[in-house]
């Protein structure tokens, strides 16, 4: 071996900061929380009759947090402790379709449920924050929710992880045998019947009253894979058609309800954690590299300029931190460009040896190293501040790409040099799946305009509650929020808003929540239902 692999363990800006006081304000222990109602206080509903609450949505209706859907997480969601309220003014029992444990995950056939593709975990088990390493972790126990045991509603929460606004109105979504393409497991434990949909079911309950919170996985699913076309966003006629009969059906027979507008997706810990420049020069595993990296980027830095695309140049700090490398499908492919004219120049095999290569040995490596040099960065760039990495990329970078070092070395590159050419964001462009970039944060932002639209105007038709939660949680976003005694912010871990995906709210945020929910009731339907105290629930799960 001519070479030591990069063996990056890459120093990042920490993701979050903690003390014991950030602890003992966001987590508690693994525990029931508790409410406190003012005595002797008369509350009423109001015009509303809350005797038969339904609510109809999504992950957020259903108490997913930490990465799964747990018992713990249901008995803490927007829709349950809405509930709890409601009861105090004539609501009636609320159920829900709990999973069996407090681990999270499915099992199907006693097996976890794995990605045909990449024999991933698709329904892991929950996070908690581990404060011996002070590191979001995943449980590692056995799970008992099983997916043949259906447990047939309907129940009071609706709330589907994963659905979309048309899946809501979609015969046999609740099916067994449609499951994995066209059926979702949580709903296949939920239905009433393998025909049924989850807006029938909803509507069996002959609800008195209703919320409805649907459409961030229309945009959502989009913006989490990097826009890497895995999953599309909802056409804005499909969603508006969609949305339109859920909400005239829910209001049919309902003295009221409350509907829900979507949030600014790339608000949240997801997209806004993993800093662009992660690469820390005083990292002893990069920054002796700095000079080698910043010899091989030279030469394709001279392309760049003699192109007229100096913009496209990459240079690594020996000072500061450095953005990651990236590709950018946005850009001009100007491999073909690259290779023909890196095949001629003179300077490649002079490069190539400074690898412990012979110079003969660079002179037959060179046709193949020009031609890897204009396929891996013909359409590559550094990160800048307006472009957002999703929160898993801080598991890759700096990691050997293996599909890259595999087709590498099937073209006939040693395997060290491989590997050299495989290094996460550094040698090798993070993929589309871990970078959302600025045009497709436009089309986030854009549809998320256009479905919240439709969700005004149909709270407008129905004259129902309307509940900004985008102006809202923007507002967390920018400046955070008191509650109580509690400040909280959108920060991953220590901001208390958000649960350790980075996506779904924590049961504080949950609560907060609910409170603005009733007090945008209180103020439709004339009601004094009283709010809930989000320091009685925890922020952050230690265990």
């Amino acid at each position: 071996m001519k070479i030591k692999y990069f063996a990056l363990l890459i120093g990042f800006p920490l993701l979050y900061s903690s003390c014991d006081s950030d602890m003992d304000n966001l987590a508690e222990p693994y525990s029931q929380e508790t409410t406190d109602v003012t005595p002797n206080i008369q509350y009423s509903s109001g015009s509303a009759n809350l005797s038969t609450f339904v609510t109809v949505g999504n992950s957020l209706t259903a108490g997913f947090s930490d990465g799964a859907l747990f018992k713990k997480g249901q008995e803490v969601s927007v829709s349950n402790i809405l509930a709890d309220q409601f009861a105090l003014a004539g609501g009636g029992t609320f159920t829900q379709p709990l999973m069996n444990d407090d681990v999270g995950g499915l099992l199907l056939g006693g097996n976890p449920i794995l990605n045909p593709t990449t024999g991933d975990n698709m329904f892991p088990q929950r996070m908690f924050f581990d404060l011996g390493t002070q590191t979001p972790m995943t449980l590692n126990q056995a799970s008992s929710t099983e997916l043949t045991n259906i447990l047939p509603g309907p129940y009071n929460n609706m709330g589907v992880p994963g659905a979309k606004t048309f899946h809501l109105v979609a015969p046999g979504y609740g099916d067994l045998a449609n499951f994995p393409a066209a059926a979702n497991p949580y709903f296949v434990r939920m239905a009433s019947a393998p025909s049924t949909t989850v807006l029938a079911d909803a509507m069996s309950m002959n609800p008195t009253f209703f919320s409805l919170w649907i459409g961030n996985n229309d945009v959502l699913g989009y913006a989490i894979s990097g826009g890497d076309g895995s999953d599309a966003i909802t056409d804005i006629n499909t969603f508006s058609a969609a949305y339109g009969a859920i909400a005239g059906t829910l209001a049919s027979n309902a003295s009221g309800g409350i509907i829900n507008n979507i949030p600014n997706v790339t608000d949240i810990p997801y997209f806004t954690t993993v800093p662009y420049a992660p690469l820390d020069p005083s990292n002893p595993d990069f920054g002796p590299l700095i000079p080698t990296l910043n010899g091989m980027f030279g030469l394709l830095n001279q392309v760049y300029v003699a192109m007229s695309m100096p913009e496209r140049a990459v240079v690594f700090s020996e000072t500061s931190a450095s953005a990651v490398l990236i590709k950018d499908e946005s850009l001009v492919d100007i491999s073909a460009q690259m290779t023909q004219i890196l095949a001629t120049n003179p300077a490649l095999p002079m490069f190539i040896q400074q690898f412990g290569y012979s110079e003969q040995e660079a002179q037959a490596l060179a046709p193949l190293v020009a031609g890897l040099l204009g396929n891996y960065y013909g359409q590559t760039r550094q990160a800048n501040a307006n472009d957002l990495l999703v929160l898993p990329s801080s598991k890759v970078i700096g990691e050997i790409n293996m599909t890259s070092l595999q087709n590498l070395m099937n073209l006939g590159f040693p395997q060290e040099l491989a590997a050299q050419f495989s290094v996460e964001g550094i040698t090798y462009g993070l993929d589309d799946k871990w970078v959302l970039l600025p045009t497709e944060q436009l089309e986030v932002e854009n549809a998320t305009t256009a479905f919240n639209q439709v969700i005004e105007q149909t709270a407008s038709t129905y004259d129902l509650a309307f509940f900004d939660v985008n102006t809202f949680f923007s507002g967390v976003a920018s400046s955070g929020y008191q509650a109580g005694s509690a400040f909280m912010t959108a920060d991953y871990v220590t901001g208390g808003a958000f649960s350790l995906d980075g996506i779904h709210p924590s049961p504080r945020g949950n609560a907060v929540i609910a409170n603005q929910m009733i007090q945008v009731i209180n103020e439709k339907y004339g009601a004094n239902l009283p709010n809930v105290n989000p320091v009685d629930y925890t922020g952050l799960y230690i265990n």
